[in-house]
């Protein structure tokens, strides 16, 4: 995904961003010719619609593009490859903050996954940089927001256990990073039993992933993702359209890895470690079993409720492993209940914490820059939906109750040193085609979380 974006060019076509509300004004401020095109050709400043007003050249002097209000983050996506050649500078220059959100939309308007189609490069308009403009953090979010969605959408047979492994690798090798990857029969000599437990039916060895990069005296963050590269839902087999999506299951961990990529590219004084457990979930005479109960690496025992709860067990381990640093920042993320897609849809990931800090500035920055959440409750009294008779925990509820929230009371289960942690339950897909934003993997949180841990560990 190139970012097609130019300095400043006297000749480039100034471009207009109209709104049914201000089209009075703008079309007030033209000169009567253009007032007279634009009653010709109809314009209304309606979202999705482009006037281009001729010159006295036979050239194009102007573009009127119609908007909705208030103007966001992809409101010059669908631009990016709509509009014909050339280059073109937005007429008004906007607010710093908005200027840079139009510039990223602008450069995510671009991207296509090329990876079994690819062709040549096709001609595409050109956008002067807005001023007011940080062109280091676009090209940041840009870059690792495309990662993201590359690894989501290739299917499971190129992106397996250790497919996932190789592009963390890649990664760390580029920043610097410290890397180890623990497979197969190591993982139980290294006490990760739940991640092992989870992946041993596969013929692609499971592995835990751990990267670590940055100055030992900085704050911690650490970052957890959630790795099953497919999910058959194991002995309790999902539905065959059950299985359709499942490629995008390792969505947590591309979130993570990508977010880890974009703060190392930043040089954030932070002590980073990122770890990733990569399965894949199948099915063997060596799966584990409905009523099992495995030992975890913090010591709880859990008992097996449903071989289709697999995300939660191979996080147990991960989080457990995190939280022993007592970082500054944990945060997890994970494709893990239909549940949250229930309550929320595709769009909001749910966050769960006990920091009401934490919470809130998530929420606010997500609003502010078009990447929301929404926070769902820790609710102490069901954590007895979890008890087992048998075991310290069991990985499901009874009754089918507050999915999305018994799977986060599990998780917290595992953690108790950290000094903030989140939990991100998302969906990590685009289901339906819209500006910016194509069928296919997404890099939900992203973007919120760099502004949320740049905000708070950059220097002044």
């Amino acid at each position: 995904m190139g970012l097609r974006f130019a300095e400043s060019d006297s000749a480039a076509v100034p471009l207009h961003l109209v709104t049914p509300a201000g089209l009075a004004e703008f079309r007030a401020a033209r000169t009567p010719g253009v007032q007279a095109w634009l009653d010709a050709t109809g314009f209304k400043g309606e979202e999705g619609t482009v006037c281009f007003v001729p010159g006295a050249d036979g050239g194009v002097a102007l573009v009127a593009a119609g908007m909705k209000e208030p103007l966001d983050t992809w409101s010059l996506a669908g631009l990016a490859t709509a509009l014909p050649t050339g280059t073109y500078a937005l007429a008004e220059e906007p607010e710093p903050h908005l200027a840079e959100r139009l510039a990223l939309g602008w450069a995510l308007g671009t991207y296509r996954y090329i990876r079994y189609r690819k062709g040549s490069e096709q001609s595409a308009p050109i956008l002067v940089w807005p001023k007011a403009v940080d062109r280091d953090a676009v090209a940041r979010l840009a870059r690792w927001t495309a990662f993201a969605r590359d690894l989501i959408t290739t299917p499971s047979e190129g992106m397996g256990p250790a497919e996932l492994a190789e592009a963390a690798l890649a990664v760390a090798e580029e920043f610097g990073a410290r890397s180890e990857v623990i497979v197969g029969q190591a993982l139980l000599d290294r006490n990760y039993p739940l991640v092992h437990a989870v992946g041993r039916a596969a013929a692609r060895e499971p592995r835990l992933i751990d990267l670590v990069w940055g100055d030992a005296s900085h704050p911690k963050v650490t970052l957890v993702g959630k790795g099953v590269c497919f999910d058959s839902g194991g002995l309790d087999i999902k539905p065959a359209d059950g299985m359709l999506m499942m490629k995008k299951d390792m969505g947590g961990a591309a979130v993570m890895l990508a977010l880890a990529g974009a703060l190392m590219q930043a040089k954030l004084p932070i002590r980073l470690r990122v770890l990733i457990p990569a399965v894949e979930n199948a099915i063997s005479g060596t799966a584990f079993r409905p009523g099992d109960v495995f030992r975890s690496r913090k010591g709880l025992t859990v008992e097996i409720g449903n071989t289709d709860a697999e995300g939660r067990l191979i996080l147990a381990d991960a989080l457990a492993e995190a939280d022993s640093e007592a970082p500054d920042v944990l945060v997890d993320a994970a494709t893990l209940t239909g549940a949250a897609r229930v309550a929320l849809g595709p769009d909001l990931p749910a966050l769960f914490t006990d920091d009401d800090a934490l919470a809130a500035d998530l929420a606010r920055i997500g609003a502010s820059i078009d990447d929301p959440l929404w926070r769902m409750p820790l609710h102490k009294p069901y954590r007895k939906m979890l008890d087992s008779p048998i075991a310290d925990l069991n990985n499901v509820s009874r009754g089918g109750f507050a999915g999305a929230v018994t799977a986060a009371i599990f998780l917290r289960e595992f953690v108790g040193k950290s000094k903030a942690w989140a939990h991100l339950d998302l969906y990590a897909w685009n289901a339906e085609k819209r500006p910016g934003r194509p069928v296919g993997g997404e890099a939900m949180m992203l973007r919120n979380l760099h502004a949320y841990l740049v905000g708070r560990f950059r220097p002044a």
